[in-house]
């Protein structure tokens, strides 16, 4: 009863349209999070413990995770006859692991993610050839729509102190070529994955240029300018939002309800809405839909989801599912991609047969369509 309550609450507010609408939006896409097995055994016989499946199974995205991701995709057709499409909230940067380690870890260093790709294609090529090249030619057959996720999928302010205090589970995590499953970052309002969480308030300034570097750094790496922004780990403050707005940026995924950071520890909660704009007329998009088949919860994650599309669509809602890489990659261990396929292919399957209407769109396709009022 409870969640019942909260799939229709989530719902009461909101653009409103009688279109049969499915966004997937998905997180942490190009993201060096876990290297390999190797880097997990070293980092676990180094006392660095597993705190989240992320932790355990979260791989920079393989040939195989792709080939078999579009193959589900593209098993489904909507209305339209367009295929299931993922909008990836990714990331153009990762950390050059080889050049810092050759200057002794001083100063923080990124790669652009076609140089990460070429790179572990030489470490592993059974697993990596070729797969920036898929990466691509999903971009161009509508699979996979990605927008910004951030330049880095860390807080860069605590990286560089922890750098400094020359911390030992961080020169574990990165000599290993990893980026997790470090526990304490030091400040209980910034967690070490959200690049954009601060203690004093006056450290937003520093994210501008993180930001401006970060949007012409997608635009290079994947052939266009992001309009959409999630911000990896969230809990931003719309402080920052002028300069995503001055850089192109649109729209903006936002909790339902936000608790947003003032610094130093208060916070202030917002509620927000499907539809809503800032004061600088940018739209904000609140997914309401949540699809994480890995996450191990004791229930059915497709009777779940699809519950959530129910209620989307009883209340006229567009369903925004939100879900994460992890839950389809499958590097480290296949049967977790398995898991994670199986259940999107049955999402799927259920979704056009329930509705034969259904329209299948990228989050940034959505944003337009709410820009133009044209529900």
């Amino acid at each position: 009863m409870k969640q019942q309550l909260l799939n229709n609450l989530k719902n009461i507010y909101g653009w409103k349209t009688k279109r049969k609408i499915v966004v997937i939006s998905v997180d942490d896409y190009g993201n060096v999070r876990l290297d390999s097995k190797a880097a997990r055994k070293a980092m676990d016989k180094a006392g660095l413990k597993v705190h989240t499946r992320f932790d355990a199974f979260d791989t920079l995205e393989t040939t195989q995770d792709l080939e078999v991701l579009f193959e589900t995709l593209t098993s489904v057709k909507d209305v339209n006859g367009n295929h299931a499409v993922f909008t990836p909230f990714a990331l153009p940067c990762n950390i050059d692991f080889e050049k810092m380690q050759q200057e002794g870890y001083q100063e923080y260093h990124y790669e652009l993610l076609p140089v990460t790709y070429e790179k572990l294609s030489l470490k592993d090529t059974n697993a990596y050839n070729k797969t920036w090249k898929l990466w691509k030619e999903g971009m161009t057959k509508g699979l996979m729509a990605p927008q910004f996720h951030g330049r880095e999928h860390f807080n860069l302010k605590v990286f560089k102190e922890k750098l400094k205090k020359r911390d030992k589970e961080v020169f574990t995590a990165l000599n290993n070529r990893s980026y997790t499953s470090i526990e304490d970052t030091g400040y209980k309002s910034i967690s070490l994955t959200a690049a954009f969480e601060f203690w004093k308030f006056e450290e937003n300034n520093d994210f501008n240029e993180i930001l401006m570097d970060g949007l012409n750094r997608f635009e290079e790496v994947y052939g266009y300018k992001a309009i959409h922004f999630n911000p990896p780990g969230g809990r931003e403050h719309p402080v920052i939002h002028k300069t995503l707005k001055e850089k192109g940026v649109k729209y903006i995924d936002t909790p339902f309800i936000k608790q947003e950071h003032q610094g130093e520890g208060n916070y202030k909660k917002v509620i927000n809405y499907t539809g809503k704009k800032n004061k600088l007329g940018m739209i904000y998009q609140v997914r309401n839909v949540v699809f994480e088949p890995t996450h191990n919860r004791g229930f059915n994650w497709v009777d779940y989801t699809y519950k959530q599309i129910e209620a989307a669509f009883r209340w006229h809602r567009p369903a925004i599912i939100s879900s994460h890489r992890v839950n389809f990659c499958g590097y480290i261990e296949e049967d977790n991609r398995k898991i994670g396929i199986k259940a999107l292919r049955e999402l799927l399957k259920r979704i056009v047969t329930k509705w034969p209407d259904v329209e299948f769109m990228s989050a940034s396709e959505l944003g337009n369509l709410i820009t133009k009022n044209k529900g």
